[in-house]
């Protein structure tokens, strides 16, 4: 707990000890990140001056944000915000809190031109706003399941300066779709049904369910890719590319999907760490 003495030194000390206490892995960090969101300053700044006094104000709501994380709330819906590929999101607890890990499907996105894009389950529109951010000259679609998650994507579109490239419709998957696209992304739900329990708390009890776990859930994990592809054949343009990002286990199995699609160029890419992330497939 805070009181009336504290400091920045103090309360960082108290609040990792009791982030280590409740199980959290990288406790200091976090701390530090919590703090910083307090008092408004980068999370480098905090020790330019660690002995100076942190207000009531700022200690009781920076207490309220240990308590958070140590009931292990993601501290991106803690702060409401996630830096992806340099940018700003909000977050909140109606979207996936986007991943380094995805930043690999903007990497390969961006090696080749594209003009229109379609985001399957945009979420927060990390992937869709980053894209369209980067290209200036491209226009694009995110779709999502979740009204609110909708709620949130506008919202980042407007703060990107992208709001007027972006649109944003509820569907599910293609049902509410027209037209092609020289570019389908997702990053759809596939975490099997055996598997949703050894989830970290992070994600088992604060990510969106709907974004972890496939609704065509047959216990592998990759019933939204069959959907997707079944429907790819009708809305990607011809020479246009697809890429999904997938669980570690996944890639070869969404390769074989896409290629009983019918695409061609089948690659799978690692992340930074090595392991399966994107499945990458065009249209021929």
């Amino acid at each position: 707990m805070t009181d009336e003495g504290a400091t920045r030194r103090t309360l960082l000390a108290d609040g990792a000890a009791r982030l280590r206490a409740a199980g959290i892995m990288d406790a200091p960090r976090d701390a530090r990140a919590l703090l910083a969101h307090v008092l408004d300053l980068a999370p480098d700044r905090l020790l330019m001056d660690p002995d100076a006094p942190v207000p009531p104000a700022q200690a009781l709501a920076y207490d309220a944000a240990i308590a958070a994380r140590a009931a292990h709330r993601p501290v991106a819906q803690i702060t409401g915000r996630r830096l992806f590929w340099g940018r700003v999101f909000r977050i909140t607890g109606d979207v996936l809190d986007p991943r380094p890990e995805t930043e690999t499907l903007i990497a390969e996105a961006l090696g080749v031109p594209f003009t229109r894009v379609l985001d399957l389950g945009t979420g927060s529109g990390a992937i869709l706003l980053t894209l369209l951010a980067e290209r200036g000259g491209a226009t694009g679609l995110g779709v999502d399941l979740s009204p609110a998650a909708l709620a949130v994507a506008r919202g980042n579109a407007r703060a990107l300066g992208v709001g007027a490239r972006a649109g944003f419709a509820v569907s599910d998957w293609f049902g509410a779709v027209s037209g092609r696209f020289d570019l389908i992304v997702a990053n759809p739900p596939y975490i099997g049904a055996g598997e949703i329990d050894s989830l970290s708390p992070e994600l088992r009890s604060w990510e969106p369910r709907m974004a972890l776990v496939p609704a065509e859930c047959d216990g592998s994990g990759l019933g939204a890719y069959r959907r997707i592809c079944a429907g790819l054949s009708h809305h990607l343009a011809p020479g246009g590319r697809v890429l999904f990002e997938v669980g570690a286990a996944q890639g070869a199995a969404v390769a074989a999907l896409c290629r009983a699609a019918g695409l061609a160029d089948l690659r799978v890419l690692p992340d930074l760490d090595g392991r399966d992330r994107v499945v990458s497939a065009r249209k021929e």
